[in-house]
């Protein structure tokens, strides 16, 4: 602060330059010497006064020169900050420009033919998961006959119905069982692994598993069977963690909806095959059916021999392993191109938006505030697939159609009609999912499935009223099955692996697919248990969870068509995701931006960010007045600049 002089001082002198006068006045008419001597020694006194206010005065005008030279030096301080701050602004405007010229590079890569075959590798992996989710549907009395069978020769008496219904039950739940372990697996194996090594060793497992269920009837032993689909589980488990994963990551950023749709697709394929094989005309049979469930080598031994070719995840290679060499080959190879540096690029964006959270494991990824929201929406999607009543098709379609009063042969047949609706409307989702987006297909998929649901449970209420009420039934169980597949069925599998960045991505996978299982796992085992409670009203429950995820779906889920993966994790730092993609890519640019210069900053003054940063999170979440008051609104601020060098004088 500038001191100035006290405002007395030019009064004062005033004040003693007139006393001065008078005393000279009064010496010029007075005539005794006492009289002067006393006028002057006032008068020597007043101008000692005189001296030391003027002298205190030059000392006070030293200063105001110093303080004025002080100011001077900081103003040109502030100036040149300001020149700073320009400067970094017209920088980070550069670089929102390149990355933005980047994304539309992206968005102009096309699909090649070793791609096309790296993905068809890897998503046999997703056939044979839904090869072994339906294949045990058609030949229920076939394996029924068989346990029964057994259990007669090994203890001379018939098994109660009882008891066959509930091992039969077990049969189809230990798959479940089987995919949690699985799934919770599939990170760990990721990591380790890689995703193409992980994939690769998972067919030993499909290819013993498949064996045992092959050779269940020859040892006459139904325990080899459970065994074995307990083991295929494990597979088919591993499978629905590591093939989204892989063909997410190798998947160009304009094809990755419809490429990650080509998973469902694999699984509607193989649900139909299962159907199809599982007829009476063909495996259907007492002696058939131990090789329709064996059938499930094939898929594992074709994939064994297929996927050696293809590359690990480019993705994998650089951002997990950093091996940026290998990772260049790999993505030369999938993009038939020399021209890989804005997928690096890439990479590199991603890999420094989330330094913080690399090698993520489970406990941190529950436990971290950015991430529990995404982690929150891939959790639900998985149970909004499982628990839509669809497993309750799958498995029981055959005695479903039955119940609704079709014969045994034409209730096969409808069955069949079920696989074939998923693949057709699998395919049409493909070029949709690019286009209409993510969440617009969830949204029309669980709608569909919710009013169809309702159809069901009225056909089955009014079907002994209505003689054609029973193929109402069918079509209303057709429609719930072609909603599914529009939306609800590929989704979740990809939408999981879109929201979160490599370093927690495994296990953000294992996390999800364990839920997915172990709601796979619970309809498997309550759905006959509800059947026989609730009757006709078996679909009012789903009916429920339906129209509790399409809310849930409107209110949380984000839209990731044509996003980054930065961009997607920019969406969740700064708010719930609902944000327009002008904002998510101004955002994810800055922030791109923001680490970039950071790599130039010295030691000391990166550390220095890194408190500011965590202290501005913190003022984030402590916010809650004005979040209050900004309501569901994503701030589309920048993060905050680094901080300018400034001189060591303070401003």
């Amino acid at each position: 602060m500038v001191s100035l002089p006290p405002p007395s001082l030019q009064k004062q002198v005033t004040v003693m330059s007139m006393n001065l006068s008078k005393k000279l006045d009064e010496l010029q008419r007075g005539d005794r010497q006492y009289e002067t001597t006393f006028a002057l020694n006032e008068i020597r006194i007043q101008l000692q006064e005189l001296t030391k206010s003027v002298e205190s005065c030059q000392s006070e005008v030293s200063e105001v020169k110093r303080d004025m030279v002080a100011i001077k030096h900081e103003l040109q301080t502030v100036q040149q900050v300001k020149e700073e701050i320009e400067e970094l602004r017209g920088y980070v405007d550069r670089i929102e420009e390149h990355t933005y010229r980047r994304k539309l590079r992206l968005l102009e890569q096309g699909l090649t033919g070793f791609l096309s075959y790296s993905i068809l590798a890897a998503v046999l992996g997703m056939l044979q998961f839904g090869y072994n989710t339906g294949v045990i549907n058609a030949p229920q009395s076939n394996i029924e006959y068989f346990m029964k069978d057994v259990y007669k020769s090994r203890y001379n008496a018939d098994m109660l119905d009882e008891n066959v219904k509930t091992l039969y039950s077990v049969v189809v739940s230990v798959f479940a069982i089987g995919g949690m372990v699985g799934g919770f697996s599939g990170g760990m194996v990721a990591n380790r692994f890689g995703r193409k090594g992980g994939l690769l060793l998972n067919n030993i497992l499909g290819i013993t598993g498949g064996s045992l269920m092959w050779c269940a009837k020859v040892a006459n032993s139904y325990e080899m069977l459970i065994a074995g689909r307990f083991i295929i589980g494990i597979n088919c488990g591993l499978n629905t963690s590591l093939v989204p994963m892989y063909v997410s990551e190798i998947s160009p950023l304009n094809l990755r909806g419809g490429l990650g749709t080509v998973n469902q697709l694999a699984v509607t394929v193989g649900l139909l095959i299962s159907q199809v094989l599982g007829i009476e005309q063909i495996l259907g049979t007492n002696e058939g059916w131990p090789l329709l469930l064996g059938l499930a080598v094939l898929p594992a031994l074709l994939q064994l021999v297929l996927l050696p070719v293809c590359p690990e995840s480019p993705r994998y290679l650089l951002l997990t392993k950093q091996w940026e060499e290998e990772s260049r080959r790999a993505l030369r190879r999938l993009r038939a191109s020399n021209q890989v540096e804005e997928d690096i690029e890439e990479m590199r964006a991603e890999e420094r938006a989330q330094q913080a959270e690399s090698s993520t494991t489970m406990f941190e990824l529950i436990c971290s505030p950015t991430l529990r929201t995404p982690l929150y929406i891939g959790v639900v999607l998985q149970l909004s697939q499982q628990l839509s009543g669809i497993n309750a098709v799958f498995y029981y379609s055959t005695n479903l159609f039955e119940t609704a009063g079709l014969t045994p042969e034409s209730a096969k047949f409808a069955t069949i009609g079920i696989g074939c609706i998923m693949v057709i409307m699998t395919l049409i989702s493909i070029p949709l999912m690019d286009r209409m987006g993510r969440r617009t297909l969830l949204l029309y998929g669980l709608g569909g499935m919710f009013i169809f649901s309702i159809f069901i449970t009225i056909s089955f209420l009014i079907k002994e009223m209505i003689d054609w009420m029973s193929y109402l039934s069918v079509v209303s169980t057709l429609c719930f099955v072609k909603f599914f597949a529009m939306g609800p069925g590929s989704i979740p599998w990809m939408i999981t692996a879109e929201l979160f960045s490599q370093g927690p991505r495994p296990a953000a996978m294992s996390i999800a697919v364990l839920v997915n299982w172990m709601a796979n796992f619970l309809v498997g085992i309550v759905f006959p248990s509800m059947k026989t409670a609730l009757d006709n009203y078996t679909f009012l429950p789903f009916s429920v969870f339906l129209a509790l995820f399409w809310i849930f779906t409107y209110k949380k889920v984000p839209e990731t068509k044509n996003k980054t993966f930065e961009e997607i994790l920019a969406l969740f730092r700064h708010g719930n995701g609902r944000v327009s993609f002008r904002d998510s890519r101004l955002y994810g640019s800055m922030l791109n931006s923001v680490n970039a210069l950071e790599q130039h900053l010295p030691i000391t003054e990166q550390s220095g960010l890194v408190v500011t940063e965590e202290k501005c999170h913190q003022q984030e979440s402590s916010g809650s007045e004005h979040s209050s008051r900004a309501g569901d609104t994503v701030s589309s601020q920048p993060p905050p600049l680094p901080p300018p060098r400034f001189p060591n004088s303070a401003v």
